[in-house]
């Protein structure tokens, strides 16, 4: 069952689920609202700051960048929080290469280089087939 809100995925993070398949359902529950104020509904909470560094930060990107890729017209303010920032940078990548680095630092769209997340040029991007459906 997907979070219905991105404070609702990151308290299931706490609680022990796995962080990247939390936030990719998130991510589908966004996507998958009914209608822009649908949307803004799933991001508007301010979900709890972790004391993890890098997941508070993705949380302030995920809300910030999303309405904006989607075009909600607002992001909301709790985004703007410093503790929302990394100090040092984090490429997202594994041991990434001088090369790669170097495309990362390029490549990262505003919302994440802003907080010193280095990652590629669509990092929420999900993969969905058609749905089918049943008649």
């Amino acid at each position: 069952m997907r979070p219905n809100t991105l404070a609702e995925a990151v308290g299931r993070i706490r609680a022990g689920a796995p962080q990247d398949t939390t936030l990719a359902d998130f991510v589908d529950t966004f996507d998958l609202a009914g209608s822009s104020e649908a949307q803004y509904e799933t991001i508007k909470d301010e979900p709890v700051l972790t004391q993890d560094d890098r997941l508070d930060a993705l949380v302030g990107a995920i809300a910030e960048y999303l309405p904006k890729q989607r075009r909600l017209g607002r992001v909301p303010a709790w985004v703007c929080d410093p503790a929302r920032r990394l100090a040092e940078p984090w490429f997202t990548t594994s041991s990434p290469s001088d090369a790669m680095r170097e495309y990362l630092t390029f490549a990262s769209p505003a919302e994440f280089a802003s907080r010193n997340i280095l990652t590629e040029e669509r990092p929420l991007r999900r993969a969905r087939g058609p749905q089918t459906v049943k008649v």
